[in-house]
């Protein structure tokens, strides 16, 4: 029986236990979109999936209304970012949604992040191997600085994490992501 495999069935089982758990966050979150902005809870944007597959993914609204198509990554300090915004972004409660697109089968809760499709363009034969598998809600790059690398850094990372799938590196990403939500990311 292969990892992926056990992943997969690993996926669904945490991502129906973590449903339940983030529940009562995700609900307070969406109160304070509520109040704080006009305009939807919830954002969709298109993302580059396995073997190049285009999905769309969930997240919570941190940004004015009408400012979510930015083709560009969004920074904390971007002024179009709300007060509730730079708080869900900083703990990554923006990114919890994303739970049902691990539940529909399209994410994985770890492995490379899902790019915008504009990205595609750009990728060499490092880049592609993000592809091979389900991209995650958090991964390996996310773990070692994240947006604070280039995109070409970001891939080699990616590529060691397909190269070298295992349970325990996905347990060792795991424990360094709930170090970022802590902590934060550091340079």
């Amino acid at each position: 029986m292969s990892y992926i495999f056990v992943k997969n069935i690993l996926d669904i089982i945490f991502s129906l236990c973590l449903s339940f758990i983030i529940a009562p966050i995700l609900i307070f979150s969406m109160i304070l979109i509520k109040f704080e902005t006009k305009g939807p809870v919830f954002f969709t944007q298109d993302r580059v999936g396995k073997d190049g597959v285009i999905f769309k993914i969930f997240k919570l609204r941190t940004m004015k209304h009408n400012n979510q198509q930015m083709k560009a990554q969004v920074f904390l300090n971007n002024l179009d970012v709300t007060r509730v915004g730079f708080y869900l972004r900083r703990f990554k409660i923006d990114e919890l949604p994303q739970i049902f697109n691990v539940l529909l089968g399209q994410m994985s809760l770890i492995g490379p992040r899902p790019c915008l499709p504009s990205l595609l363009e750009t990728f060499d034969e490092t880049a592609k191997f993000r592809l091979k598998l389900k991209p995650g809600l958090t991964g390996w790059s996310q773990v070692n600085g994240n947006i604070y690398n280039s995109w070409s850094i970001r891939w080699k990372l990616d590529k060691y994490y397909v190269e070298n799938l295992s349970f325990f590196l996905d347990l060792r990403i795991f424990i360094a992501t709930l170090s970022v939500i802590i902590l934060g990311e550091e340079k």
